[in-house]
């Protein structure tokens, strides 16, 4: 057992666990955090996403030992402490992104990565960096909801 000290959505924790376990697992089983999702378990899916110090990475193949003094933002973390949507969450509800909702929040998770990178991305830049899978296939709702959300960040 190691113990790790990280902030999670703001909140500066010690975790005392072992330092291979994925923060997956760690997030959902010992802090409640329920947002990251398992889909594949080998980082192909994006169900898992979360931000790393800013970075958009699948945390069911991060171990729990490799995020010590990281700053971790779940989708729980996005939105103010007074419940308000970030603007990539309102995006999403105002394009009806979701059908069975599994895989957004990490979509969403990359989608708040790339906008913070690229402020105006193209929809060939969007389908480059947005690798996650959807079962349902809703992406170009999910297009949509990336523009709109850079297109509220310029009127801010």
């Amino acid at each position: 057992m190691t113990l790790v000290s990280l902030t999670v959505n703001g909140t500066s924790l010690d975790i005392q666990a072992d330092a291979a376990k994925p923060l997956l697992w760690v997030l959902r089983e010992e802090l409640g955090l329920l947002g990251p999702k398992y889909g594949c378990g080998i980082a192909q899916c994006g169900a898992c996403r979360v931000l790393i110090d800013g970075q958009s990475t699948p945390s069911c193949i991060t171990p729990l030992g490799s995020v010590s003094g990281a700053s971790v933002v779940t989708i729980e973390g996005l939105s103010d402490t007074e419940g308000t949507l970030s603007d990539v969450q309102q995006a999403w509800l105002d394009e009806q992104v979701p059908q069975c909702g599994f895989c957004q929040p990490g979509f969403i998770i990359a989608a708040t990565a790339l906008l913070a990178e690229n402020p105006r991305p193209t929809d060939a830049e969007i389908d480059e960096a947005i690798t996650n899978i959807c079962r349902c296939g809703t992406y170009p709702r999910i297009r949509r909801a990336i523009h709109r959300a850079a297109a509220a960040r310029d009127q801010a």
